[in-house]
């Protein structure tokens, strides 16, 4: 062996050993380590590599490393993120450490490489040992069976056994202190003996390792023949009675002291026999028991006690809602009957009215005042029957329907279920959702009420419905035949102010988190935001402005440390921004061809200014103003009448070929329709062709026939009430709307002349300026 001593930069490895002949890379981030790379690659491109004993050592010294190492060709430097620098190293052959000659910036090595000498080895103990390490690592192989074939080809191809042993300790997968020993052992013949030492090591390793696997398995294989075992004998007990305190027990007990009609016990009884014989790890099992869970929840005949003092749900229902007095006293009554009877046989009521007005808030109130359980269930835009009657068992994921769910949630079989915009229900391909309300709606049928899940009939005659509703139209006629109504309708703007007086404004305080002391609205500033700021039926609109007055009132408070606002009527706007709505003004002049009618809206009443214009041409009738079919058609049944009495008026039969008549309705871009204006655009066109002047402080509303004949409209209150707003003294309406009159507060009809018609000779009359 000769040996050589040469210097060169050195990097220490933290973890890992490579052996001569092996082609690996690694990543270097240490500053010497990165600066000794450098050193090389401007060099000859050669590296000692040398291995850390502790590799928590940051900057290692002569005695951190192990005495032996390796001279490496740098093959390939990439530069990574993060100032890391991964290396690709062909490992050349092995070098003694002597010492560092230089540690500052970076390790440069004084080595000492030699050459193992196989000359002094006999040639058939050379054939020995390679015969050797490839049983030992076929052995190997063997136990661990997860050896690469290749591998196997790879290593006969050696017939040098220095290159073998260094091949094979690459591919052990072994600690590098392990593969140190082999690099460290000088000797040929001793590092034979560590290789094949190694080797017989993994191999008793990887024997108790497979031993350990199969006791592991063997015992899991116990355990679930085990468990099958339990399971059964937990059927067999079952099935004997004699496991007490069984889930199908639990049900049993609850069942016997369940307050329900005989027919639904004996169906628990059945659902739960039928539960014990099935397997707890079965989908079936998880449905029954759901089905059970649920006919055990229902409160069959759980009643709560109503209150039947009428002065206290007076009081209730009078300190929750101005006005109103049809609804409460409709309610009252509903009570009274109740309390003289002793019958719980209750009415199925629905309010309809705007949007606004209360509708919702009133069943609340009557769920108070009657100390009711109260559930609300919303309808609209609900379009599958299964979500009123529920879904049969056997389907996926099937749970009963809305009613049933209702019934559940308040745990009481007389509760009040509020059920909101059932005019908004609607139907497709699962079914129509009106239908199958129609049962449930019905007070002669819905004792026995089928949930399509329950499959039991449940009584639902005890349950008080309201429903709510802003059309009567859009209700299906089968359901709304079903339903008591009571209107709930516009608000006036003294009713108005009354409500947010004494309701909405400290709501919105409170809301807000103003004191009471520290907001304060004057009466004529309320006025001005009822009148000026909002255009509805409701109050829902007013809620929000006051909302906001008080929004702004508070950040000024918060952010200005101001003790107290006060709202007048010249500050409002600061609030509020510019007058959004003005107020509708009649003219102060009669004019011809212009007619003042009555319309009822969404949001109220308004009113409507009809003009006729009379023009040369070939007797057309021209209607602009975005009228519907309905109005059109009373426009032509009104010009109809005319010209059937143009001999009153000297009215020649040619004018009518001559001449066209163009009717207007303005805001033309909003839709109008109903049949009420046909009075009065039959009195603007008479004004318009026998040129008299109609009087402005007149307006009207009525159907016309083609004999003159005047007929009922309805919306009669809004309708009074957007005329008496804009200052008309005189309506005419129709005779047979007289008796409405009777249901409107005197706040709206006093100062104004009423005059009800049923021929259109009386409207001449009134309407014409003397």
């Amino acid at each position: 062996m000769e040996d050589i001593t040469i210097v060169m930069p050195a990097i220490a490895l933290r973890g890992m050993s490579i052996m001569p002949g092996m082609i690996a890379h690694f990543d270097i981030s240490r500053d010497r380590s990165l600066k000794a790379v450098e050193e090389s690659m401007q060099a000859d491109q050669k590296i000692f590599l040398v291995t850390q004993r502790d590799v928590d050592v940051e900057e290692p010294m002569q005695s951190d490393l192990y005495e032996m190492g390796i001279v490496a060709e740098i093959k390939q430097v990439v530069k990574l993120q993060n100032d890391v620098v991964r290396i690709l190293i062909d490992g050349k052959s092995r070098a003694k450490l002597v010492g560092f000659t230089r540690c500052e910036d970076f390790l440069e090595a004084e080595i000492c490489t030699y050459n193992t000498d196989l000359e002094g080895v006999p040639s058939d103990v050379r054939e020995a040992m390679l015969v050797g390490v490839r049983e030992s690592f076929e052995k190997y192989a063997a136990v661990v069976g997860k050896v690469n074939k290749e591998l196997f080809r790879q290593i006969e191809k050696y017939d040098d056994i220095e290159k073998l042993i260094d091949f094979v300790t690459n591919n052990l997968p072994v600690s590098y202190a392990q593969k140190q020993k082999v690099l460290g052992t000088e000797d040929i013949c001793d590092r034979y003996e560590v290789i094949v030492a190694i080797l017989l090591k993994q191999i008793n390793v990887a024997q108790i390792k497979n031993d350990f696997q199969q006791k592991v398995k063997k015992k899991i294989d116990k355990h679930q023949r085990e468990y099958l075992l339990r399971e059964q004998m937990s059927v067999i007990r079952e099935e004997l009675g004699e496991n007490a305190d069984s889930e199908a027990d639990e049900f049993l007990k609850k069942t016997e002291s369940l307050n329900a009609p005989e027919e639904v016990r004996q169906k628990l009884k059945k659902e739960i026999e039928r539960y014990r014989n099935l397997s707890g790890s079965s989908s079936e099992s998880v449905v029954a028991r759901g089905y059970i869970e649920t006919l055990l929840e229902l409160p069959w005949n759980d009643m709560s006690t109503d209150n039947t003092d009428l002065d206290r749900a007076e009081k209730i229902l009078n300190d929750d809602h101005y006005g109103l007095s049809d609804v409460k006293e409709r309610v009252l009554e509903f009570l009274s009957v109740r309390n003289l009877t002793n019958k719980g046989e209750s009415p199925i009521i629905c309010l309809v009215g705007p949007p606004g007005t209360g509708k919702t808030s009133i069943a609340r109130s009557i769920a108070a005042a009657l100390e009711k359980k109260y559930v609300r269930i919303c309808l609209g835009g609900v379009r599958d029957e299964a979500e009123i009657r529920g879904h049969r068992k056997t389907y996926v994921g099937a749970m009963p329907g809305r009613i049933i769910n209702a019934l559940k949630t308040a745990g009481t079989a007389n509760p009040l279920i509020l059920l909101d915009e059932i005019d908004k229900v609607s139907s497709d391909y699962k079914g129509d959702t009106s239908a199958a309300l129609l049962e449930v709606l019905d007070s002669e049928q819905n004792s026995r009420f089928r949930d399509h899940y329950v499959e039991l009939p449940v009584d639902l005659s005890e349950v008080l419905f309201i429903a709510t509703a802003n059309s009567v139209s859009d209700i299906p006629k089968p359901l709304l035949d079903r339903m008591e109504l009571i209107e709930v309708s516009s608000y006036t703007e003294n009713e108005k102010f009354h409500i947010a007086k004494e309701h909405l404004v400290e709501k919105q305080k409170e809301k807000n988190g103003l004191k009471k002391d520290q907001l304060t609205i004057t009466d004529s500033a309320l006025r001005d935001v009822i009148r000026y700021y909002t255009r509805e039926a409701g109050v829902r609109g007013l809620e929000r402005t006051i909302g906001k007055i008080c929004r702004k009132a508070a950040r000024q408070i918060y952010q200005k440390n101001e003790e107290s606002i006060k709202i007048k009527k010249n500050n409002i706007k600061d609030y509020l921004g510019n007058v959004k709505y003005m107020p509708e003004k009649r003219s102060d002049k009669a004019d011809i061809g212009i007619v003042r009618g009555l319309a009822w809206t969404s949001v109220g009443g308004v009113t409507l200014e009809v003009e006729v214009n009379v023009l040369p041409g070939k007797g057309e009738l021209a209607l602009t103003g975005k009228m519907g079919d309905v109005m059109k058609e009373s426009a032509q049944a009104g010009l109809s009448y005319i010209r059937s009495i143009s001999d009153k008026y000297d009215i020649k039969p040619e004018f009518y070929k001559e001449h066209d008549i163009h009717i207007h309705i303005p805001e033309g871009a909003v839709p109008k329709d109903g049949p009420s204006a046909g009075i009065t655009m039959a009195t603007a066109m008479l004004s318009a062709i026998t040129k008299k002047p109609v009087r402005a402080d007149i307006a009207m509303t009525g159907e016309i026939t083609l004999r003159g004949r005047v007929l009922p409209i309805g919306g009669l209150k809004e309708k009074l009430l957007a005329a008496k707003n804009i200052g008309i003294k005189t309506v005419c309406i129709p005779k047979d709307n007289e008796k409405d009159l009777e249901e409107i507060s005197n706040e709206i009809t006093d100062g104004m002349e009423i005059i009800p018609v049923d021929r259109f000779e009386q409207v001449e009359k009134q309407a014409f300026a003397v």
